[in-house]
């Protein structure tokens, strides 16, 4: 199944990313946003925190502290797509967004393909013994890291 996620990403990435750099990955939700990190060389992904969503100018002030703190270069976001790899119910919002945030941090940004990245999420935390009450506050961030991984992965 996850390489057919990841053909399916390919053709939705768009944009520049450079090849070296952190790269911060949202998974965005309607109460939650999910973010990760990569590494500067762009190799491995680990969760960072999730913002809980309240207004765009709350949440880009919170993206624009990372992006300073943490030194990111380009932006990856979650696109919610279909099985058939047609955009999903969110998608246009999602895109609208994207566009948004990236104006207000002037870097680059990358849509790409987010399937099945929350339900992988929880069964990793169920393996690790993570309960669903449990798994509430870090699993929009360990879908963000996901994410990010399969994107580092299919374009290395």
């Amino acid at each position: 199944m996850l390489k057919s996620v990841q053909m399916q990403a390919q053709e939705v990435t768009k944009g520049d990313i450079p090849p070296q750099g952190r790269i911060m990955a949202l998974d965005l939700g309607e109460k939650r946003i999910g973010v990760a990190l990569s590494d500067p060389s762009q190799v491995l992904a680990r969760s960072y925190s999730v913002v809980k969503r309240s207004s765009r100018a709350h949440d880009f002030s919170e993206f624009a502290r990372i992006v300073a703190q943490e030194n990111v270069q380009s932006l990856l976001v979650g696109l919610p797509t279909q099985l058939n790899g047609e955009d999903g119910a969110l998608a246009k919002w999602v895109r609208d967004y994207a566009a948004s945030l990236s104006k207000h941090l002037d870097m680059p940004y990358v849509l790409f393909d987010e399937s099945f990245t929350t339900q992988r999420a929880s069964a990793s935390m169920r393996e690790r013994g993570k309960r669903a009450r449990e798994q509430r506050g870090w699993l929009d961030a360990v879908a963000a890291a996901i994410l990010l991984q399969d994107f580092l992965d299919v374009n290395a």
